[in-house]
């Protein structure tokens, strides 16, 4: 048996919150993302400059140490459009830091939707345009080519890897759901059903879940979890040859806290798991280049990785959030046509899931991972400005046509 590698996947996401915009707004003020108010939980520049210094700055650090202490240690990233956009104007410091990780050899950046949109679902046109867009702010921004795709949330099925393969990625990513797999471990390379050349990673999302959700929760019968236990735990499946370990970024440091211990376990447990001869990390193409698909596996239904249920009702699941994105959609040939960059550029930051995610009502086993995430006060709200937004849109749609900017 080869190696037995950790994949280690972090997903790097900022999105532009809509601010307090009301319908007083609308056909007067076209700025939707740039609250001016400094202490304002949709202020995205103060979250931003917050984020980077406890998660982006910090983490970046560690991930350099590790890169420069363990030739086998290896990472995989994935970097919106979104976030890349707000680094670039706020702290240009966190875009280099990241182009030094990369040019270690030992990152690889994933493949995603530019805007972390739903535009699977809704437009194919539309989703094609901002995968390539993402390549080419890739290609531009560390010099890389991108080989393996993620959607956003890692919404997937089986007509979304059948697109994957013949765009011609050679990896996917998605859940490794229970339901789904059933007798089968996520801890091995799938051929998803109907696709000849692409394979299937799959999140194993107990020990990734065990870091990015409980990892501070001194209810949880496991808390403190240290590096010893966490180490036995990814031993507890030696015969199997992956372990994918999936989450945000921002685990380290934002959602886990510095004073959690996180990021010194984290240091801990790559050296221990190191230790083992036999053992290494993999980016997300090693991983794919090094393990044969073990059989084909079907996910006909979209699964995501997100709350209890890991379908897509975390963005689709009430009317406001379908209303919401039926609006949105609908705009889309008109936009375009309109050729104006400004108005389009704003027309695709509204995809960006978060606003859907905000629209969530469920109040029971996944509403205070929602709560912790919004930064309205409501859902009511977040669909009420981000309605506001789109009234302005068609506005500033229709202005086109009387000034005659808009053919057809």
């Amino acid at each position: 048996m080869s190696q037995r590698g950790i994949t280690l996947y972090l997903h790097v996401h900022q999105p532009f919150r809509v601010r307090d915009y009301t319908v007083f707004d609308t056909a007067l003020d076209h700025n939707y993302f740039f609250d001016p108010d400094p202490i304002s939980n949709r202020n995205n520049e103060k979250i931003f400059h917050k984020v980077a210094d406890k998660s982006y700055r910090p983490m970046n650090a560690l991930l350099q140490k590790l890169l420069d202490t363990h030739p086998d240690f290896k990472v995989s990233l994935s970097i919106t459009g979104t976030f890349i956009e707000q680094a670039e104007l706020w702290a240009p410091d966190v875009i280099e830091s990241f182009q030094n990780l990369v040019r270690t050899g030992r990152v690889e950046i994933v493949a995603e939707t530019y805007y972390h949109s739903l535009a699977f679902f809704y437009s194919k046109s539309e989703f094609e345009a901002q995968v390539e867009a993402h390549k080419n702010k890739v290609r531009e921004l560390f010099g890389v080519e991108t080989s393996v795709f993620r959607n956003t949330e890692l919404a997937y099925n089986d007509e979304l890897a059948q697109w994957a393969d013949s765009y011609g990625f050679k990896g996917i990513l998605a859940e490794g759901w229970d339901p789904i797999l059933q007798w089968r471990s996520p801890n091995f390379v799938y051929r998803p059903e109907g696709t000849e050349n692409i394979s299937l990673l799959l999140k194993n999302y107990r020990l990734s879940d065990d870091l990015a959700f409980r990892f501070s929760n001194r209810d949880w019968s496991e808390w403190p979890l240290t590096a010893d236990k966490y180490t036995e735990w990814t031993n507890a499946s030696y015969d199997q040859p992956l372990i994918n370990l999936f989450m945000d970024y921002e685990t380290f440091g934002e959602h886990q806290w510095a004073d959690t211990g996180i990021f010194d376990f984290f240091e801990d447990f790559v050296g221990r798991w190191l230790s083992n001869d036999n053992h290494t990390f993999y980016t997300v193409s090693e991983a794919i280049d090094a393990n044969e698909p073990n059989g084909n596996l079907s996910m006909p239904s979209t699964v995501t990785w997100a709350d209890s249920e890991r379908d897509l009702t975390a963005w689709l699941g009430n009317s406001m959030q379908h209303e919401a994105m039926q609006y949105l959609y609908a705009l889309e040939a008109d936009i375009l046509r309109t050729n104006d960059m400004e108005l389009i550029s704003d027309w695709r930051k509204l995809q960006t899931s978060d606003h859907a995610y905000y629209m969530c009502t469920k109040w029971f086993t996944d509403g205070d991972v929602h709560a912790y995430f919004s930064p309205y006060s409501s859902p009511y709200d977040a669909f009420l400005y981000y309605m506001n937004a789109i009234r302005d849109l068609r506005w500033r749609l229709h202005a086109h046509h009387k000034t005659g900017g808009l053919s057809g």
